[in-house]
């Protein structure tokens, strides 16, 4: 158990710890709209993306891809709707850059 604790705290620090975020946070918000824009223009049966507000870990950043600046990382699972039916989560990547805007969301199987 102690192992387990030490290894959390560990990681909260060098991840640059974790923000309390809800379903209206600016940075879900933008996450969301132009995750789901993107699916979209891939794929019309895609409906709505549900974000799992309790996988949801959001970091401050400060670094960069390039020269673009990266503020913040948001990491978790999404349901992605296909006319009008979810199934099995995704995990996504969101990064954004300054002024909250989103430079990158990914999307993966488990």
């Amino acid at each position: 158990m102690r192992k387990m604790i030490a290894s959390s705290v560990i990681l909260g620090a060098l991840t640059g710890g974790c923000l309390a975020q809800t379903t209206d946070d600016p940075s879900i918000t933008a996450c969301k709209s132009t995750g789901l824009l993107a699916l979209q223009e891939k794929s019309k049966d895609i409906s709505d993306l549900v974000i799992d507000m309790e996988s949801v870990a959001m970091s401050k950043a400060d670094t960069s891809v390039e020269d673009v600046p990266v503020k913040m990382v948001v990491l978790g699972e999404a349901y992605i709707a296909r006319n009008g039916k979810t199934g099995t989560p995704d995990r996504f990547v969101c990064l954004l850059g300054d002024k909250g805007k989103v430079l990158l969301t990914f999307f993966t199987a488990k």
